[in-house]
């Protein structure tokens, strides 16, 4: 069933429903004014003149993610590292976006600007896949507490859009969502081959010459925090124990605990990684997260520069939620790393105490660790709170917002 609201405003913007089209430019360099630089998205054919001209825009980022979910992980890690960031994808798409939207961006009160497609519109041809989620996208996004609005089908009306958008970011901490239907933009060519990232060469993995017992990942964290304690780094730690244990180890400034969101560390320390390339970026993953989102692998091997860092601690199981197997003793994540375009690999039998080495590798770089199963008795949990932690970890990164007082 179509909702009311949904009904009253499906012809707004002109009459008998019929909308009119503006160009790219006319939407996007009013959005750069405003300081939306930073673009990341899954295609759609309704988006393709809005990636087509970030692409060609020299002043803009744009990062084509493997999926939705990533999309708005990665958009997040920019917001976090003070620029206003876009996520762009069909509403198809928009279920892949649900964790990252309500278990990251809510809990930690992360704002962007999502632009997602109307498939689907009720009363409109489309494909059958899209018939359910077109009746459903607004009161999706209503279910997640996403203030929407239309996107705009006249230019005059752009600059009102994108102040409503920014006013109810900077206001509230919490992203808002403009839903674009069929024909609202002009076509714009590809001027630029969006490959213009190329290829990262990352040479055969590099192995370890001492096969020793695993260690535990209280260990290797330790390590890690030892490691690391120096003012140009930033820790992101996967949700669970990851993230727990970093937290019992030490406390810092420097370093953010997922809490839900699984999967997504690698999206959000990318996105923060391309508009902080000052700092170093050190991923903290799981087997599990990273089997979650793997695709995240490749769109970082392809977009990640010099100053990303990828530690990736395997025991093989779902330790947080009671020791259920991965997949992930059939998986070689160090080939895959490697076919990614990670620039160093380094093996499953590398001692962690060179992590320090790891650190000073090519990057964007890879870490696989083989750890125990295992939890010290008595880990607490954070006592502080998500979003006190991503406010503390922008005043440590030097970032001033409007939004950032709100905790």
């Amino acid at each position: 069933m179509v909702s009311r609201r949904y009904a009253e405003l499906a012809g707004a913007g002109s009459d008998n429903g019929q909308i009119s089209v503006i160009e790219a430019r006319e939407f996007v360099d009013p959005a750069k004014r405003l300081g939306f630089d930073f673009w990341a998205g899954v295609p759609c054919s309704y988006l393709t003149p809005f990636i087509n001209y970030t692409i060609g825009d020299s002043e803009l980022t744009y990062i084509s993610s493997a999926n939705e979910g990533d999309a708005v992980a990665t958009a997040s890690g920019a917001a976090l590292g003070g620029h206003r960031s876009v996520a762009m994808m069909q509403n198809s798409g928009l279920g892949n976006a649900v964790s990252p939207l309500t278990s990251l961006n809510h809990v930690f009160r992360i704002p962007i600007l999502l632009i997602v497609t109307l498939r689907g519109e009720p009363g409109k041809p489309d494909e059958p896949q899209h018939e359910l989620m077109g009746q459903i996208t607004p009161s999706l996004l209503d279910v997640m507490r996403i203030p929407w609005a239309w996107f705009p089908d006249r230019s005059e009306d752009v600059e009102a859009s994108l102040r409503a958008a920014v006013s109810h970011m900077d206001s509230t901490g919490r992203p808002y969502a403009l839903i674009m239907k069929k024909g609202a933009v002009a076509p714009y060519p590809l001027k630029q081959n969006p490959g213009r990232v190329k290829r990262l060469d990352a040479g055969p993995p590099v192995t370890g010459s001492n096969r020793r017992k695993a260690p535990s990942r209280h260990e290797v964290l330790r390590q890690l925090v030892a490691d690391s304690d120096t003012p140009d780094t930033v820790l992101i730690a996967s949700t669970g124990f990851n993230g727990r244990e970093l937290y019992a180890i030490d406390d810092r400034p420097n370093q953010l605990y997922m809490v839900g969101s699984m999967g997504c560390a690698a999206s959000l320390g990318l996105g923060l990684s391309k508009v902080r390339p000052d700092k170093k970026i050190i991923v903290i993953d799981g087997d599990g997260a990273v089997l979650m989102r793997m695709g995240n692998m490749a769109t970082v091997g392809v977009y990640a520069g010099d100053n990303f860092f990828h530690l990736l601690l395997d025991n093989h199981v779902h330790e947080s939620t009671g020791g259920q197997a991965t997949v992930s003793s059939v998986v070689d994540f160090e080939t895959v790393a490697h076919a990614c375009g990670y620039k160093s690999v380094y093996s499953a039998q590398r001692d962690y105490r060179e992590i320090s080495g790891f650190l000073q590798a090519k990057s964007p770089a890879l870490m696989l660790v083989e750890t125990c199963r295992g939890v010290p008795e008595g880990l607490p949990r954070p006592s502080v709170k998500p979003v006190a932690v991503a406010r503390r970890l922008m005043r440590h990164l030097g970032v001033s917002t409007a939004w950032m007082a709100l905790e």
